[in-house]
């Protein structure tokens, strides 16, 4: 389907598609290590992101070293970043919905990042990951369950 041809949700706002995509490779990422959800709550910017997660105990150094080797491998395997559009009774298995408005439109928009994640998104993102640059993690926090990651992007190719 055309994107033109196609009624979706407004979205709230205009996201730097580097950090944007950047944060679906650091959710899939936090799922695999950690059998974890997708992000609570975010907060995407150009210059400095947050980012938080439900685990039960803090990483350690070394896992937080892992997260960032494990997200600019993805990055510099130059994966596509492509869209399917599917009604809601095909979106495959896995994919979370959970994080959708109540009134989302019943065609979805997938967003796939090469065969590494996909999720429903409506943002914008980069064609491919290389444009993304090196992930960079300045800190992280850990309180009450809720792990933050704070991070930027260096050498975005992007734009």
């Amino acid at each position: 389907m055309e994107e033109e041809a196609l009624t979706l949700n407004a979205h709230n706002k205009a996201e730097y598609p580097p950090m944007h995509t950047c944060e679906h490779i650091l959710n899939q990422t936090m799922v695999r290590m950690f059998g974890c959800g997708r992000s609570k709550d975010a907060h995407i910017e150009r210059k400095k992101s947050k980012i938080n997660y439900d685990l039960p105990e803090e990483p350690t150094g070394e896992q937080v070293a892992e997260i960032a080797r494990r997200v600019n491998e993805v990055i510099a395997a130059d994966l596509p970043v492509t869209y399917e559009y599917v009604g809601r009774g095909a979106v495959p298995a896995g994919v979370p919905l959970d994080r959708l408005p109540g009134a989302a439109e019943d065609t979805l928009r997938l967003v796939r990042v090469g065969d590494y994640d996909v999720c429903a998104c409506i943002g914008a993102h980069v064609e491919h990951t290389a444009q993304i640059g090196t992930f960079h993690i300045n800190s992280t926090s850990y309180r009450d369950g809720r792990f933050r990651i704070v991070f930027k992007l260096l050498d975005s190719t992007w734009g």
